[in-house]
């Protein structure tokens, strides 16, 4: 079964308030999913889009193809920039926590990236953006317990 996924994430300030908007579609099937916190950054949410919707499908060995406007997240997994930096124990790299839960799903599927244009008309990347975007103003915002972690002891030292 192939599944396209389209992600997209969201920062106000970056860091700030922030947001990822997904979109699945097999077939006649298509489901959105978003959620808003109260601080992380743009390439949290970026990559937290990619591992909720890994993390959503219900069969195993999917081909899945993801269309993410995040180079970011995009080249560091096509590049295998990721693999050499787990091995690295990811040693003076940003966001080890989503890293490592991306790492625990990617290999359960067949799963390839695309890159494409953000902000260029895309109908479905323009639609993760409307959901990142409203999830990120939204209310009742949850907690990046990891990244809120991190800011703290950055203002501590």
């Amino acid at each position: 079964m192939n599944v396209a996924v389209y992600t997209d994430g969201s920062a106000r300030g970056n860091p700030g308030q922030g947001g990822y908007g997904i979109v699945m579609i097999s077939g006649q099937h298509r489901k959105e999913l978003s959620a808003g916190y109260r601080l992380t950054t743009n390439n949290r949410m970026e990559l937290l889009a990619v591992i909720v919707a890994l993390e959503s499908m219900k069969l195993p060995q999917l081909k899945i193809t993801i269309f993410t406007d995040s180079k970011y997240v995009c080249e560091a997994v096509e590049k295998k920039w990721v693999f050499g930096w787990a091995q690295k124990g990811f040693k003076d790299k940003k966001n080890p926590d989503l890293w490592k839960r991306f790492l625990l799903i990617y290999p359960k599927h067949e799963v390839q990236f695309k890159w494409i244009k953000g902000h260029a008309g895309h109908a479905m990347n323009e639609r993760c953006d409307v959901l990142a975007t409203t999830a990120a103003d939204g209310k009742d915002l949850l907690i990046d317990a990891y990244y809120e972690a991190e800011q703290k002891k950055a203002t501590l030292l």
